[in-house]
């Protein structure tokens, strides 16, 4: 056999031994448990940075067509290290609820608490704890999914790893461990970002209810982040779509900021 020619196919055969090894060998690294999964998901998606502002644009489009527009800012600080977290989200348009307001003291091992400000009242009202999976100023998404819930609330299980568009994700099914509005929810995490890109919530009988989907993921600063999020209602036809605009990271918010005198008188975003 010519030499060269010997040479060459030698270094195919390494370099096709080579490529083997390295998937054989990322076929054997263990997945990470649904508990794991599902933890880093919520620290991704709700927990990114040491503090967050973002100007929210939620349109919310009924089964007919018709459509509303909410505009709202933002601001999220956490709070030591055991993943408490605090909430202010304040209202811009339209006329009938600019002025309100929505605050939430996260806390990793007790219940939240939430309260909602009503300017025609000047009135702060505080969210009951049942209400938390209740519907947030008339959208798809409810007080829970603004604000993130507790992986402990849920049984994980990782059901399978696959392919949605072209990234690579963990399907974790979950169930509450009491009562809920769902009974189940199934979770499609990004393998590398660990950001939520589509989850699907359904009633006690495996009827659908509700799919949200991460429509748009920008990394801002050292964080991807869902900048563009829906979620339809399966049984009403009712649509919501989120956009994030304005948004920063570790911009240095003060804890004191996220307080009742804040829901009267909001603070203005970064530019």
């Amino acid at each position: 056999m010519n030499l060269s020619l010997f040479r060459h196919a030698m270094s195919k055969a390494l370099l096709l031994i080579g490529m083997l090894s390295v998937t054989h060998s990322m076929a054997q690294t263990p997945a990470p448990s649904a508990e794991e999964i599902v933890q880093k998901q919520l620290a991704a998606f709700y927990l990114a940075g040491k503090d967050f502002q973002g100007k929210v644009t939620m349109k919310l489009t009924n089964a007919q067509g018709s459509q509303r527009e909410r505009v709202m800012n933002m601001l999220r600080i956490n709070v030591g290290s055991q993943g408490d977290q605090r909430y202010l989200i304040t209202f811009d348009a339209p006329a009938d609820v600019r002025g309100m307001g929505f605050l939430v003291w996260k806390y990793a091992k007790k219940e939240d608490d939430r309260w909602l400000y009503f300017p025609a009242l000047k009135a702060v009202k505080r969210v009951a704890a049942d209400d938390k999976r209740s519907s947030f100023v008339g959208s798809d998404f409810t007080y829970e999914d603004i604000s993130g819930r507790d992986a402990d609330e849920e049984k994980h299980v990782l059901v399978r790893q696959e392919s949605l568009g072209d990234r690579p994700v963990f399907v974790v099914e979950s169930k509450p461990k009491a009562a809920a509005s769902y009974g189940k929810r199934l979770t499609w995490v990004d393998r590398e970002r660990w950001l939520p890109l589509k989850e699907e919530y359904f009633d006690a009988e495996g009827k659908l209810q509700r799919t949200f989907k991460a429509e748009k993921v920008e990394q801002v600063g050292a964080h991807w982040t869902v900048t563009g999020r829906s979620m339809l209602n399966a049984q009403t036809g009712h649509r919501t779509d989120v956009s994030f605009t304005l948004v920063r990271y570790d911009i240095g918010l003060a804890e004191d900021l996220f307080a009742e005198r804040s829901l009267r008188n909001p603070p203005a975003l970064a530019q």
